[in-house]
């Protein structure tokens, strides 16, 4: 990657950042031009041709779907949350909320099954048994790379094979995938996810940022990590509509406790699935 590319995508990355830790609020092009050090027409340009939208667009679509989070996984009324996530008034959020999802917000928070159904890819019945736990953690620094991608194994273990040949210590790194985008509440397919690890690379600095920090349900997936979508589908097709648990509306983290790199056999691989609570 030459410089050029390489400034790029730390601008495209603290703009996510921003954005992301500043949604519900009107930001400035100067706000902009400072945290990328970029002109606001550049900053358009790049963070269009990496993200596939424009700032706008995507500062809207984490509005719209946050708000569906936070009516899944909380009892917020729909006026609250309307204007937690950063919407005037309710009309102007329902308008929102139908053009993104085709339904309005009180369709989708007296049936919430409706989502997953529209989904396509959660069965009606959960077949695997979860015995999830209740764990605290401390907020940690990572050092990531990014990809939108869809939410599947091959484009992940792709972006591991990269990320990985950037070389980290060989004893003590942690390593985690942060789901930024919820997969099945993004109209696409494709969705945000970050490869991160608690080490610096020996490569090429790489930029960093915060995780973790508060309460997570964890939920373990014992075996290769082809299989981690049959324990997501367990969760969301029953046990989480019907826990009596409120969830955050931040993203979910896997922690790969057991990874390639460290276990003789793929059927040894252990992923820790978070789920952020309120």
């Amino acid at each position: 990657m030459n410089g050029n590319s390489s400034a790029n995508l730390y601008c495209v990355y603290n703009i996510l950042n921003f954005i992301e830790n500043n949604y519900d609020q009107c930001i400035s092009i100067k706000e902009l031009e400072e945290v990328s050090n970029y002109s606001y027409r550049n900053i358009q340009r790049i963070f269009r041709y990496t993200c596939g939208e424009t700032i706008g667009a995507y500062q809207k679509r984490l509005r719209v779907e946050n708000a569906y989070k936070l009516i899944l996984y909380t009892k917020e009324s729909i006026t609250s949350i309307a204007l937690k996530v950063g919407f005037a008034n309710l009309a102007s959020f329902s308008k929102a909320f139908k053009q993104y999802f085709n339904c309005s917000p009180k369709e989708a928070k007296s049936n919430k099954k409706l989502l997953f159904n529209k989904a396509d890819i959660i069965p009606v019945e959960s077949v695997m048994v979860l015995k999830p736990e209740i764990i605290y953690l401390q907020p940690m620094e990572v050092y990531y790379e990014s990809a939108f991608i869809p939410y599947e194994n091959e484009q992940i273990e792709l972006l591991w094979s990269r990320f990985m040949q950037n070389e980290f210590p060989d004893t003590g790194t942690a390593y985690f995938g942060v789901i930024a985008d919820e997969p099945l509440i993004k109209e696409e397919l494709n969705c945000r996810y970050d490869a991160c690890s608690s080490a610096q690379a020996k490569r090429k600095k790489l930029p960093s940022k915060m995780i973790l920090g508060g309460r997570y349900i964890e939920f373990i997936h014992a075996g290769k990590y082809e299989t981690i979508e049959e324990t997501y589908k367990s969760i969301y097709s029953g046990w989480i509509l019907e826990s009596e648990l409120e969830f955050a509306h931040t993203p979910i983290i896997e922690r790969y406790l057991k990874h390639a790199d460290n276990t003789d056999s793929k059927e040894d691989q252990v992923t820790s699935i978070l789920l952020p609570l309120k």
